[in-house]
């Protein structure tokens, strides 16, 4: 019998979810996050759901895990301090950059240029160079290499990053700078360009590359430490790690290319969602995750999340795939305010994260957030973690006060507006991901998880008219759920840069079928059988002169049978949709990529027993909450004791281990075979 263990750090709280792979069985955990040492809470609760479970730490072969420790250190600036090694010429590579200033057509006026992550004292250059071909111009002096290494050891470097022009068509110059760095500068971890990313684009490529260097010293003794904490506790399972784009990658790998794993931790409950879409027969689906800190949103469609190809956190947009996620600083922890100067309720992006919380928490926040809003209102039950963290309504109240009286307003009418102005942010973010990209929401369902999902999902379904409104089993774990049930995947891109009638179909299979090989082997490295492995195909696609490109997936087949034209027509149906018209111009291969994954986890989902549809079974007691202007009569319901067909009227809340659901006046939930509660308007009944 096997076990396999999914972990989500977030900023609130640590999920675990435990799964037994021959029954379905499973079993799900909460505990404060340590922000200080994640790795503390992530034992904390391994050792807390072992004992639930009654399994030994040994007996668990997959341990499962998103992180946001590269993240966070991107958005606090706290990198290692990266020594650049570029060609001559190229030295302010890093400060030019794209010369892109963000905001309104004065925006260079106030911006505050942010410092790059490779300061220009710690960038030097070398002579040798390359075409743009990959044929040596001029070749590189060891000496000249030598002298500039000793430089940035002397300046007190922590990555090394090698990055020269035209590298991603021969990397031999950064293989030699690399060998005279392992005796200059043996500690330090380097990354070359050609490595992390084999693509055209000199800023981009440079810039992605960095990156990994900036974050390479931290997530390596992260993940090490972990793996060391782990071994404490003699749990010897496969350590994987969550990648941006939604696959698995080995602990091993994680310390060389963690650039993947900047998007970990959101990622995660995007492949949760896509198990639970999958057992209730939905393909589109709207991802609404609530945490205490932010709140993440994304799309599925016909069963597939929309990937890009870069990743961005802050200011930084580096070359790397990811899932399509966008984030908000709106989530259970974000504190409510009232600015003097304007005198207009504002709510996040400051949050009161796990230390000290929310002022329900009693750990000595004092200052209004979501979560006591939620409170004041009467969402959110007193009891949560079944019955093990208690809130404290008196302190909620207070916090919520200080709000009524800077607005001269009621108390329940200052929680509501706190509740509604948080919902039309999850409102804006979700529009980022659906309107603005050519989507119609209605067509969708929206699907709330996370701590705080549940709590606000009928609102923001309302707003959105996505209906249903999916309240997934273990919402509060999902994340977890989708570490734990995702698969090992692994990528090569080439740049190929050529118009369509410069190449042919042949020229293009020959390059994948290179690619091929080469993600097969890198995955059957990590343990992966190879009758397991799957490989998928991707080609970037423009038209000649435009200066962006639109990813599209392909199968070998197709080529073989139509040719390249089987890309094209994919091309401009797709350009068409995202900006309304094509162009009579002649289109251009960019880039190639091979995309290699495992086998897909077969779980089995557990089902409910079928019930008559009344939930009378699962009541716990009659509740007033403050609904629509009014104090309303409710009913608070146990999730445990639901029954498949149940059809629960609102207003409403339903009650679990990890997280609450809010049914609205005016909707009905129902429960699926599955345990989900799709939410919808009465009258569509």
């Amino acid at each position: 019998m096997g076990y396999r263990l999914g972990v989500d750090v977030g900023g609130t709280f640590t999920d675990l979810l435990l799964f037994d792979d021959a029954s379905g069985a499973f079993w799900r955990h909460k505990t404060p996050s340590t922000p200080h040492d994640s790795s503390e809470g992530i034992l904390n609760g391994v050792t807390a759901l072992c004992g639930t479970a009654d399994v030994r730490p040994d007996e668990i072969d997959y341990f499962l895990h998103g992180t946001t420790v590269a993240t966070n250190a991107m958005l606090e600036g706290k990198g290692a301090r990266v020594g650049l090694v570029t060609t001559e010429g190229y030295r302010q590579i890093m400060q030019i950059a794209r010369s892109f200033v963000p905001g309104g057509l004065a925006g260079w006026i106030v911006w505050p240029k942010p410092e790059p992550l490779a300061r220009l004292e710690d960038t030097v250059e070398i002579k040798g160079r390359m075409d743009a071909r990959g044929h040596e111009v001029r070749p590189v002096d060891d000496a000249e290499i030598r002298a500039a290494l000793e430089k940035l050891k002397g300046q007190g470097i922590e990555a090394l990053t090698i990055s020269l022009i035209n590298a991603y068509l021969n990397g031999d110059h950064e293989r030699r700078v690399a060998a005279i760095a392992a005796e200059v500068l043996p500690d330090v971890p380097l990354s070359m360009s050609h490595v992390v990313l084999p693509e055209m684009q000199e800023y981009e490529r440079t810039l992605t590359t960095v990156a990994n260097a900036a974050v390479r010293p931290l997530v390596g003794r992260y993940v090490r430490n972990l793996r060391g904490r782990l071994e404490q506790v003699e749990m010897r399972g496969n350590l994987s790690l969550l990648r941006s784009d939604g696959g698995l990658m080995s602990s091993q790998k994680s310390e060389e290319h963690p650039v993947s794993l900047l998007m970990s931790g959101p990622a995660g409950g995007v492949t949760g969602a896509l198990w639970v879409a999958k057992n209730a027969g939905l393909k589109n689906i709207l991802t609404l995750d609530v945490g205490g800190t932010s709140t993440d949103v994304a799309l599925i469609e016909h069963g597939e999340p929309r990937r890009v190809r870069t990743t961005e956190v802050g200011h930084l947009s580096v070359r790397a795939s990811s899932l399509d996620v966008k984030t908000v600083g709106a989530g259970g922890g974000s504190i409510a305010y009232v600015p003097e100067l304007t005198q207009a309720l504002r709510v996040g992006p400051q949050s009161a994260g796990a230390v000290p919380g929310p002022a329900a928490y009693g750990k000595g926040g004092t200052l209004p957030t979501v979560t006591d809003a939620n409170v004041v209102l009467g969402y959110l039950p007193e009891n949560l973690l079944g019955g093990t963290f208690k809130l404290d309504r008196p302190a909620a109240e207070a916090a919520v006060q200080t709000i009524a009286d800077g607005l001269g307003i009621g108390l329940m009418e200052a929680a509501r507006g706190i509740i509604d102005i948080v919902n039309e942010n999850m409102f804006g973010a979700l529009r980022m991901i659906s309107v603005q990209q050519g989507y119609d929401p209605r067509d969708f369902a929206l699907m709330g998880f996370g701590g705080a999902g549940p709590l606000h999902v009928n609102a923001v379904a309302r707003l959105m008219g996505s209906f249903p409104a999916v309240s997934p089993v273990s919402p509060g774990v999902l994340c977890a759920l989708g570490d734990a049930t995702t698969r090992m995947r692994t990528e090569a891109a080439r740049s190929l840069s050529k118009r369509l009638s410069e190449t042919g179909a042949a020229a293009v299979l020959a390059m994948f079928a290179e690619m091929d090989a080469q993600v097969r082997a890198e995955l059957v490295a990590d343990g992966i059988a190879a009758a397991e492995i799957e490989t998928e195909f991707e080609v970037d696609v423009r038209y000649s002169g435009q200066a962006f490109e639109v990813p599209m997936r392909v199968a070998l087949a197709d080529i073989e049978r139509d040719g390249l034209a089987v890309l094209t027509d994919r091309f401009d149906a797709e350009h068409l949709r995202l900006f309304t018209f094509n162009m009579d111009t002649e289109h251009e291969l960019v880039n190639l990529r091979a995309v290699a994954v495992g086998r897909a986890l077969e779980l089995p989902a557990h089902r409910l027993a079928q019930g008559d549809g009344d939930p009378a079974q699962a009541k716990l007691r009659d509740h007033s909450l403050w609904m629509d202007g009014a104090a309303q009569a409710a009913v608070i319901y146990d999730r445990a004791l639901l029954e498949a067909g149940d059809v629960i009227p609102g207003p409403a809340i339903v009650v679990e281990m990890d997280s609450t659901t809010l049914i609205e006046t005016r909707h009905i939930g129902t429960v699926d075979a599955f345990g989900n509660i799709l939410i919808t308007p009465a009258e569509s009944k």
